[in-house]
Formats: C-alpha cells, structure tokens, sequence
C-alpha cells in the first residue's frame, strides 16, 4: 500500500454536462493505492486516520495530482518527422510519412524509436495511448514490448496498406489479415496490451482489405479498431472518387462493418450531421487532433456540433503531424481551435478530455482516467511553478478553474513533475 499526499482532481462525469459531482477536488487530498490500483481518493484529514501506522506516505503537497494523460491518436513511427515544414496531408505523406515509416522494416531501428516514444510519453504524464506503428509486424513487436517493459496501457496494431502507397510499404490483403491474425493471437490482453485493426484510412485499402479489417473486428470481441476520418477536403474527395457508391467517407467505414464500440477516428473535421448521427449511434468516437490539424491546415474540428449529436471524443496530439507529445500543450491548440470556430473550451472540460473523456473513448473507463476505486493507478504530479511565468500566473489565480487554464495554456513537459505508472513511479524530473 502506498499514500500520496497532494492536491487531487478528477473527474467521475463530463463537467459540461452540469452535474455537480462530475469534478471531485481535494485541496489537500489524499490518493491510497493497494496493489497498482486506486483503493481511495479523498479529504487528506479523513484519509489519514484509516492509515495504518507504518504507513509509506509521499508527500506531494503544493502539486496537483490528476489522473494520466490519454492520448487517442498518435503515430511513434512519425517521431523523427515531428517538425517537418511544409505541404497539407496528402503532400506530407508522401514527402515525410512513407520514407520515414520505411526505416520500421529494420528491428533495431523500431526497438529503438519505440523505447524513446514510450519514454517521451510518460516524460508528459501520458500514461495510455492509441497509437499508430507501421505495415511492418516488427514494428508492432517493438512498440508493444516497450510498452509491456513500462506496463503502459497501450492499444496498436499492424498498419493496413494494400494500395495507394509505395510499394515497399505495401502488401496483400491477406497478408495484412494473417500478420494481424498473428499479433492478435500474441499480444492482445496480455498484461495492459490490447490491440487495433488499424487500415490506415480508407484510401490506401482496397475494399477486400477493407472487409477483411471489418471481419477481423467482428471475430475477436474486445479488440480496437483505429482510422483516419475526414481530415482534409482533398483527402475527403479522393475518398468519394474511391468510393463513389458510399453516401459519405463515414459510410465507407460502416459499409465493411467498422463502426461499432472501441472504434476510434482520428481528425473527424469535415463530417455531417448524419455522420456524426451515425457515430453516436453505433458508439464509435472521434480523436480531436488540434495541433496536427493547425500544422497541416487541415480544418477546425467542431466539439459543439460532435456534443449534439452525442459522439464521444477524446484528444489526440497525432505526433508527427502533430506538434507536440505534451497533453497541456494540444489542450492549448483545442482551445484556440475551439475560438476561432466561435466556441468555447472551459479549462475542466478539458482536463476530463485528456483524461475520463478519452478514457470512454476507447471503452476503458471502467479501468483507468479517474481515482474511483478500484482503477489502474495511472496518474500524473504536475508542478504548476515549473517556470517563472506559470509560477507568477498561477499565484494571481483565485479559482481552480483559473489555474487549470493557466496551466493548460503556460504549461508543458516542464509542468510534469512524476508520472505514474500502476501506482509506480515510471518517470521523475530530474
């Protein structure tokens, strides 16, 4: 057993949706976890008292303890392109994606990109990722075993590519299958693992490849699936040449029986009403990808019009395309994303997004993204004088609120000072 003494805050529901215990807030609380998972979260005072005596105490008083960060959509194969200028989606595919995702067919080099990934991750309190490696099964083998050394929730899977793409990254559909056949079969549920069906998006499968994913997700309850929707218009309409019989790029997905529970897609900006409609209803969620959307100009997601309709969403930083593997940071984008769209983003909602909000995106709520009981103890101490602007700043706040939109918009891996992994520490600043 161990107790971390601190300021706590986490979320039991989504604060917009104006329920008053949705945001539990401990100015001094208290975090008791027994065997990796979290056995209570309170008042300190109370806390204490049920303690034993010989009780190992960490105290982290003057630092606010959240649950860990959940990235829904994110590339470690795209790690060594973070910051590469210039183009919109399909250009910087070609440019950047397709020679850097080459170099994956190499063990070492994956072992070792992998291992960095993993690390930088938790370096920004992100403690669970869906994540995107390549064509090629070692890259897979190498993202899952670093993740696995860490006891990382991880959720991943083979890239499927059968046209559309050069040809050494390019493969049957069969192949695709029977290699994504294998990984299941090795690494899903094992410890913290799981997998997803991953065809990259819709252009670079063919539709037997797309009925293969489709009947691969159907086969082997409990597995992901994980795609690209609707990032960019050239791309939108290269899909409906594609596709000519599909009412929308969506329906392309739920035409090979895609769509469902535990499916996520990343971007989702250049939907409808029906789309989005659709999504709700089969309960597939969108990754909002701020800072990849900004970089290549791809468009303003629409978090308001995703509410309406009832889709869950979570937050992706989409490293490489995306700018940044700080939570905080892609918080920032969304809100300003969110501004230029004539919406709003309080500083709790999005918090809950990055953690309980992408937690039900992928359909593990009932495992990590909050302190309730019997949760993975995943969590994350961040330090809200960690530079001698956050400091100033958050000294001026008077709310919680307030301070949690400073440090959304101020902080960055600096903020992170300890994340934790299973109620273990996994990373320290030095």
């Amino acid at each position: 057993m161990r107790a971390i003494r601190g300021e706590i805050l986490y979320f039991t529901g989504d604060p917009a949706g104006g329920s008053a215990d949705a945001l539990r807030h401990f100015a001094d609380g208290l975090l008791i976890v027994r065997d990796g998972r979290v056995a209570e979260a309170g008042p300190a005072e109370a806390l204490l008292a049920k303690l034993p005596a010989d009780a190992r105490i960490e105290d982290r008083r003057g630092r606010l303890i959240v649950p860990g960060f959940v990235d829904t959509h994110i590339h470690f194969a795209q790690t060594d392109i973070i910051a590469s200028p210039g183009g919109q989606l399909l250009e910087w595919l070609a440019r950047y994606t397709w020679p850097a995702e080459r170099r994956f067919a190499d063990p070492d080099h994956a072992a070792a990109v992998a291992g960095f990934f993993c690390d930088e991750l938790l370096r920004n309190g992100t403690t669970t990722a869906a994540v995107f490696p390549t064509v090629h099964r070692v890259s897979v083998e190498a993202l899952f075993g670093a993740a696995l050394q860490r006891r990382m929730r991880v959720i991943a899977g083979k890239v499927l590519m059968d046209r559309n793409c050069p040809d050494f990254l390019r493969e049957s559909a069969e192949d695709g299958d029977a290699g994504s056949r294998a990984l299941i079969a090795r690494w899903h549920g094992r410890d913290r693992l799981q997998y997803a069906v991953t065809p990259r998006f819709a252009a670079t499968s063919t539709p037997q490849q797309m009925r293969l994913a489709g009947r691969l997700l159907a086969e082997h309850p409990g597995i992901h699936l994980q795609s690209h929707l609707a990032e960019n218009r050239a791309e939108v309409a290269w899909i409906r040449e594609l596709y000519p019989e599909a009412r929308s790029y969506l329906d392309v997905y739920e035409r090979f029986g895609q769509l469902g529970p535990r499916s996520v897609f990343a971007h989702c900006v250049w939907l409808d009403d029906t789309d989005r409609g659709r999504m709700a209803a089969t309960g597939a969620a969108m990754s909002f990808c701020p800072t990849s959307n900004l970089f290549l100009g791809s468009g303003l997601f629409d978090l308001a019009q995703a509410d309406a309709a009832g889709v869950r969403v979570g937050i992706g930083t989409d490293v490489g395309a995306g700018t940044s593997f700080s939570m905080l940071q892609t918080l920032g984008e969304a809100y300003k994303v969110l501004q230029l769209n004539g919406q709003s983003l309080s500083a709790e909602r999005a918090f809950y997004l990055a953690t309980l909000g992408g937690a039900r995106s992928l359909y593990l709520d009932d495992r990590i993204g909050t302190f309730l009981p019997g949760r993975e103890a995943d969590f994350v101490v961040l330090d809200t004088a960690a530079t001698p602007l956050l400091a100033r700043r958050s000294a001026a706040c008077g709310t919680l609120a307030e301070r949690l939109f400073v440090l959304m918009m101020l902080g960055d891996d600096r903020a992170v000072a300890e994340t934790w992994v299973m109620g273990e520490p996994a990373w320290r600043r030095p």
